[in-house]
C-alpha cells in the first residue's frame, strides 16, 4: 500500500491537502500528534479547525503513539498530522532537549518501522523546517535537525514525497494525483 509524505511550512495548506488524499467515502483513520495547551487561545482555533474539516465517519485518534496505533488499530486508509507534533512530545518525554536526539534514536525507529510495515495506504504530515535560517536557540536547532533526519526517514519508506506551498503539491517523489 502506498506511503505518501506530505512537507510544507506553516499554513502552507499541508494538512488540508493531505486530508484530501484520504477517501472521501468509507473508512479512514486520522491520527493526531498536536496536544492541547491550556491558555493558548490561537492554539485551541487550529485544533477546532482541523477537527471541523474532519468528516464524521472517519475515527480519530489524538495520540503520540503512533507506532502502536499502525500496528494495533485497522488497516484502513490513515492520515498522521503531524511529524512535528510527534517529535516535540518525544523530545519532552525523553528530556532530550538538553541532551541531544540520541534519547529519541530508538522511538524514531520504532516509528519508521511501523511506517514501512502499515498495511493500508498512510499519508503523513511533517513541517518542512530546512527552508529558513538555522535557529538562534540549542532546543530550535536540534528540533529543525531532527525533524530533518526524521523526514528524510519518512521520505526514503514513502512510495510519494509531496511538498505543500501556497495550497499548491509538488511531486518531489513519485506524482502528486
Amino acid at each position: 500500500m502506498p506511503t505518501t509524505l506530505v512537507l510544507g511550512g506553516i499554513r502552507s495548506g499541508k494538512s488540508r491537502f493531505a486530508e484530501s488524499l484520504l477517501p472521501a467515502a468509507g473508512p479512514a483513520r486520522y491520527l493526531a500528534t498536536g496536544s492541547s495547551v491550556p491558555g493558548d487561545a490561537a492554539w485551541a482555533d487550529r485544533v477546532a479547525a482541523h477537527r471541523s474539516r474532519r468528516p464524521g465517519h472517519w475515527a480519530t485518534a489524538e495520540t503520540t503513539d503512533i507506532a502502536t496505533e499502525l500496528r494495533t488499530g485497522d488497516a484502513v486508509p490513515t492520515l498522521i498530522d503531524d511529524l512535528g507534533g510527534w517529535l516535540t512530545a518525544m523530545l519532552d518525554s525523553r528530556g532530550a532537549w538538553d541532551r541531544g536526539g540520541e534519547m529519541i534514536a530508538a522511538d524514531v525507529g520504532t516509528l519508521i518501522d511501523a511506517i514501512g510495515t502499515y498495511p493500508s495506504d498512510l499519508v503523513i504530515v511533517s513541517p518542512e523546517v530546512g527552508l529558513t535560517v538555522v535557529p538562534a536557540t540549542a532546543s530550535g536547532r536540534l528540533f529543525a535537525d531532527q525533524l530533518g533526519t526524521l523526514n528524510q526517514a519518512v521520505a526514503g519508506r514513502s512510495e510519494r514525497v509531496l511538498l505543500v506551498v501556497a495550497g499548491q503539491p509538488l511531486a518531489i517523489k513519485g506524482a502528486c494525483t
